[in-house]
C-alpha cells in the first residue's frame, strides 16, 4: 500500500470478522487505505464486500475486530468518525419527485448545514460532476449514470476526506460506467480524497490502484497492482485474480 507514515491510514480495517447466524460473512479481515489514494475492493458478487460496507458506516455493529478512519475508532467515536466519510450505497436513495436540488438541501441539512449553505455547497458540487445545468430537474427524469453523479455529489456535501463507493457502476451501460469512475477519479486527483471502489468488475481497475481482492469473506491479496502482479507471477489483475481465487476455492474444496 502506499506510504502513510504522514499520518494514519484514511481507513483502517483490522481483523474484522462478522457472522449472520452460523454463516461466516467475513473472517480477519484486514487491510488499511491510504488518504489521497484509489482502492480498488475486488470481489465477486457474496465475497462480503457489501457487509464490509455495512460495519465500516455503522449499520451493523462490529462484532470482532477494529474500523478506525482517520486514526478515529468508530465505535468510541463515531460521530467525529462517520463525519470525515461520504458513501455511495449500491441501493439508490434519492427521492425521483424531488428536484435535484431539492435531494441535495434535504440531505445537507441532516448534517445541520443551513439552508444558505447548503444550496451554495450542493451547487459547489453538482459542478464537480458536471451536473450544475439539472439542478432543477425531477430527479426521475435524470438517467441512471446522472443519478449515480448525483449521490456522489450528495456524498460530498459534508466535505469528507474518505469516499466509499459500492457498486456504483452496477447496472450501467459501457459509457456511463467510465463517465462515473473517471469523475471519481477525478475527484481523487482535485480533492486529495481517500477513496474505496467497491466492485466484482475488474476491468474497473488501472495500473496505479491499491488493490484488496476479496473472496468468500477473506483477503487473499492487497497492495498495489505491481506487487500483486509479482506475487502471482502473472501478467494482469484478472489473471491474477482468476489465479488467488482458484486456488482458494481448490483449497477449500480439499478441506
Amino acid at each position: 500500500m502506499h506510504d502513510t507514515t504522514a499520518g494514519p491510514p484514511a481507513l483502517e480495517v483490522d481483523r474484522v470478522s462478522h457472522r449472520y447466524g452460523a454463516r461466516q460473512a467475513l473472517r480477519e479481515v484486514r487491510f488499511a487505505v491510504a488518504p489521497a489514494s484509489f482502492t480498488v475492493l475486488l470481489g465477486l458478487n457474496g465475497a462480503g464486500k457489501s457487509t464490509l460496507f455495512s460495519l465500516i458506516t455503522r449499520l451493523y455493529a462490529t462484532q470482532v475486530g477494529d474500523i478506525r478512519i482517520f486514526g478515529l475508532d468508530i465505535r468510541r467515536n463515531p460521530g467525529s468518525a462517520l463525519r470525515k466519510l461520504g458513501i455511495v450505497f449500491q441501493s439508490r436513495a434519492l427521492d425521483l419527485d424531488l428536484s435535484v436540488m431539492r435531494n441535495l438541501t434535504y440531505h445537507a441539512a441532516l448534517h445541520g448545514i443551513g439552508p444558505r449553505e447548503a444550496r451554495e455547497r450542493a451547487a459547489q458540487v453538482l459542478a464537480r460532476v458536471s451536473l450544475e445545468d439539472r439542478a432543477r430537474d425531477r430527479v426521475r427524469n435524470l438517467s441512471g449514470g446522472q443519478m449515480r453523479r448525483v449521490e456522489i455529489a450528495r456524498a460530498l456535501l459534508h466535505r469528507p476526506r474518505l469516499l466509499l463507493l459500492d457498486e456504483p457502476t452496477v447496472g450501467l451501460d459501457i459509457k456511463a460506467r467510465a463517465d462515473i469512475l473517471g469523475h471519481v477519479r477525478k475527484l481523487l486527483a482535485e480533492e486529495r480524497m481517500g477513496v474505496l471502489w467497491a466492485t466484482h468488475l475488474i476491468d474497473e481497475v488501472a495500473a496505479g490502484d491499491d488493490v484488496v481482492i476479496l473472496h468468500k469473506g477473506e483477503v487473499l491479496a492487497c497492495g498495489p497492482v505491481g506487487q500483486i502482479l509479482a506475487e502471482t507471477g502473472e501478467p494482469d489483475i484478472r489473471a491474477a485474480f482468476s489465479k488467488l481465487t482458484q486456488a482458494d476455492d481448490d483449497a477449500s474444496q480439499a478441506a
